[in-house]
């Protein structure tokens, strides 16, 4: 508390700076939140929330009790995953009134696996202008901090439910260079894990970024083999949400799975699935089960 006093000579400058930004009337602002630590928000957003006229937010009570710490007290307008387009119908209709409409989740940025894209979608089309003001992000919190070298990543978000479905998403990922990067809750990340385990080669780096920006944050870098042993040694270390960055596929595995693809192409024209896999398992020595799955999507499509 000594620091931010003592700061205040050159806050208040940086303030003022700020409030001589224009903010227009009619627009939504998509504006991020902390993902955990309440000091990670910007003086900007500070300064809009100040001015907005209303909060559209994931979960009011959340919202006002984030809004208090601060000092703030607003309209707040739930605007949730159930209710998306309903509510921007109402947004709509205060922009039309001239308002500013601040637009937020329970944590991090609106629209990034979290409610808002569809409100964003019918602003914009009814002609009114979406601004963002940017800060917290997990997934790029914990890429900052993965140590994965890559300049490209995918951002996969939250895997389905369903084992089915989940490994269907995941076998379709198999051969991507770029980085891979999941969010996962605490009751779904050893299954998760497990899945990750049978559809990707044990060597790649994954990484656990749990609970970040927050008291009991942990970023554990290990190869996919040992990734279930070091969730299971210690209960806390499933607890809390979770970022997961998994290691993209070398690009001269990449090379090797073009060359299957194109083997395979050749086989299915006159073979069984069964047979093609077979086939070009002999012929690149990649494992005939893989080959398998990959044939079986190829003749779908």
């Amino acid at each position: 508390m000594t620091q931010l006093i003592s700061s205040l000579p050159t806050v208040l400058p940086i303030m003022h700076d700020v409030s001589q930004q224009t903010y227009p009337a009619s627009a939504l602002y998509v504006l991020a939140t902390p993902i955990g630590n309440i000091g990670d928000i910007t003086l900007r957003a500070l300064h809009l929330l100040s001015l907005a006229d209303a909060v559209a937010c994931e979960d009011t009570r959340n919202t006002a009790h984030l809004l208090a710490r601060y000092g703030l007290s607003k309209n707040l307008i739930a605007a949730h995953q159930h209710n998306e387009r309903e509510v921007a119908d109402k947004l709509i209709a205060r922009l039309q009134a001239g308002e500013r409409i601040a637009l937020v989740s329970d944590a991090g940025t609106p629209a990034i696996s979290d409610p808002g894209a569809r409100i964003v979608d019918a602003v914009r089309a009814a002609g009114f202008r979406v601004l963002p003001l940017p800060g917290a992000s997990a997934a790029v919190a914990a890429l900052s901090a993965g140590g994965l070298v890559n300049d490209r990543f995918y951002f996969a978000g939250f895997l389905p439910a369903k084992a089915k479905q989940r490994d269907t998403v995941l076998l379709g990922l198999r051969t991507m260079t770029a980085t891979l990067v999941f969010y996962e809750a605490p009751h779904r990340i050893t299954e998760t894990v497990e899945a990750l385990a049978r559809a990707f080669e044990p060597a790649r780096q994954i990484v656990f970024a749990r609970e970040l920006t927050k008291l009991f944050e942990e970023i554990h870098r290990c190869p996919l083999a040992g990734a279930a042993a070091w969730l299971a040694a210690d209960g806390n270390r499933q607890r809390g949400e979770f970022v997961i960055l998994l290691e993209g596929v070398p690009a001269a595995a990449e090379a090797d799975d073009v060359e299957a693809d194109r083997i395979l192409a050749i086989l299915l024209a006159e073979c069984s699935v069964r047979q093609a896999a077979a086939l070009a398992a002999q012929i690149t020595g990649q494992k005939k089960n893989a080959l398998y799955e990959r044939a079986l999507r190829m003749k779908e499509q």
